[in-house]
């Protein structure tokens, strides 16, 4: 699957040519999209908890997904994710990642960070998918996306927001980033998360009566300290490479080069051999993401530093209440 880089005019606030030519368009998508959403899904035997967003690209997903996860695997729970496998190979069967056989071109990047956590089950088909992890001993099913798809019921929906990115014009694909309006979205969560950013306050009208949380990425400490000081070559192909440049910044290493590929992006090898090149002749040392690291083979992995994030909650204690409520009224209800 092809990388995505999303048009410019996506985020410009004000109306321009593109965006108005598209609106008719983005009208009739995101109309079909809510309609889709407002289907039953299919019940199964665990609690589902889907981990999405309102627009196309990122705004972070996976992150939050791990941090859950982590918290019911604590709390002594076998989960086990869901994903579409965005960026691997198509397949009708789901398959559990294996990240010692599996690399990115078959299963996609973020499931490869998903299976270092718990069992992660990639696949078109998301009730074939969960039966098979049921089958295999999960307690509790995690979903990375999926808050659009109607074929599994959820037993909680989460949203997850960028607070700095927002929702762009605020128009639906193709003319904005929007999946559907958010009005019509936000009647099917249960929760929004809003990450990063200082202005998450003024998004919080979107989905009035919901609880919010707020997060935070915070780069791993460990990994982080070698890089303080150091000047950087830094690239990444997420949906906003300018984050990682700033989340670079912020722990103390100099971006002396910033290169910014479109999501998910297949790293050619001349493009890796011409960033090896320019941090040698610079006297640069080359840094990229964690989820750019697994889309890049190991030979050229070496030379290559990787910063890890995890996501931080300011009140992790509600969000567990409630994600602990979801799991509880599920299996009272399986009960009869």
């Amino acid at each position: 699957m092809n990388a995505f880089r999303a048009p410019k005019f996506w985020n410009r606030r004000g109306s321009t040519i593109a965006a108005r030519l598209l609106a008719p368009l983005g009208a009739l998508y995101g109309a079909a999209t809510a309609r889709k959403m407002a289907r039953a899904g299919e019940q199964v035997a665990v609690p589902v908890i889907c981990i999405g967003n309102f627009v196309l690209g990122g705004a972070g997903k996976t992150p939050t997904a791990i941090t859950i996860a982590k918290m019911l695997l604590q709390r002594g729970e076998r989960v086990a994710f869901l994903s579409r496998g965005y960026g691997g190979e198509k397949r009708a069967a789901p398959l559990r990642v294996d990240p010692s056989m599996h690399g990115a071109r078959a299963v996609g990047d973020e499931p490869l960070l998903l299976a270092r956590i718990a069992p992660c089950y990639v696949g078109g088909d998301r009730v074939a998918g969960a039966r098979v992890a049921i089958e295999q001993g999960a307690s509790v099913l995690v979903m990375d996306d999926g808050l659009q798809s109607p074929a599994l019921a959820k037993d909680l929906r989460l949203a997850v927001v960028d607070a700095e990115a927002g929702f762009g014009n605020g128009l639906c694909f193709p003319a904005g980033p929007l999946r559907a309006p958010v009005a019509g979205q936000a009647r099917f969560v249960d929760a929004v998360i809003f990450v990063g950013g200082e202005d998450g306050a003024r998004l919080k009208t979107v989905a009035p009566g919901r609880p919010h949380f707020a997060a935070h990425l915070r780069p791993d400490a460990i990994a982080a300290a070698p890089l303080v000081g150091r000047s950087v070559l830094a690239f990444a192909g997420i949906a906003r490479p300018e984050k990682f440049f700033a989340t670079l910044e912020s722990i103390g290493a100099r971006v002396a080069v910033r290169q910014g590929f479109p999501d998910h992006h297949r790293f050619a090898r001349r493009e890796l051999e011409a960033l090896v090149y320019e941090a040698e002749q610079r006297g640069l040392t080359l840094v990229t993401t964690e989820k750019d690291a697994v889309r890049i083979p190991a030979a050229e992995r070496a030379t290559i530093m990787a910063l890890p994030v995890t996501l931080a909650f300011e009140e992790p204690k509600g969000l567990e209440k409630l994600i602990m409520a979801a799991l509880l009224a599920h299996r009272a209800k399986a009960r009869g």
